[in-house]
């Protein structure tokens, strides 16, 4: 262990292995709310972060598990679900007002095709301005649940829970993505009728 006059000890959140504050501060410093996008095993949660003078606040934020309200039948762990969650948070943060960000990965691997970059995806589609490269995205396939298709082709048992055809998987993503773009569309006219009423 380090000691001496000039030895500082480190903040708690880096002593545990949960901020790297050396990160945090260069995205704090380009002024744009962070999309902070965590993951577990069965879910994703992408929030919307300002940072202020008491603390950070979040602005809006969307998770994997509230797709099964918009009728999605698939795992909440996988890609296609977090591309849809994208999708979803991205909505409601053009919807509250704000239109770009800055992505923040924490202490997530920056691994290429990757959950948290299949979020940043379906942000980025649905209209959020977040500065990337499109090197470290998913494919199209991907996003679609064809890898999900083909090990199922496989695996026939392992999907029989969900209630869902695997070979359906594609097909359902783009009605569940749809139904979520009519009802962005409704909220959107709904605000606006307020408004003007």
């Amino acid at each position: 262990m380090a000691i001496g006059p000039r030895y500082q000890v480190p903040f708690r959140r880096r002593r545990d292995g949960k901020t790297n504050y050396h990160k945090r501060l260069g995205l704090m410093l380009s002024e744009w709310p962070r999309v902070v996008v965590r993951k577990t095993g069965r879910n994703l949660i992408v929030q919307l972060v300002e940072h202020g003078t008491a603390g950070d606040r979040t602005l809006t934020s969307a998770n994997a598990l509230e797709l099964k309200k918009l009728g999605y039948k698939g795992a909440t762990g996988n890609t296609p679900a977090a591309y849809l969650t994208g999708l979803l948070f991205a909505s409601r943060a053009l919807a509250a007002g704000h239109s770009k960000g800055v992505l923040d990965l924490g202490l997530n691997a920056n691994s290429r095709g990757s959950r948290t970059y299949a979020a940043l995806q379906g942000a980025v589609e649905a209209g959020l301005d977040i500065p990337h490269s499109r090197e470290p995205l998913p494919v199209p396939a991907r996003l679609h649940g064809e890898h999900i298709v083909a090990y199922a082709t496989d695996n026939p048992t392992r999907f029989t829970r969900y209630g869902l055809d695997p070979k359906d998987l594609p097909n359902h993503i783009d009605a569940v993505k749809q139904r979520m773009i009519e009802h962005a569309a409704q909220e959107r006219t709904e605000d606006t009728g307020t408004h003007n009423g």
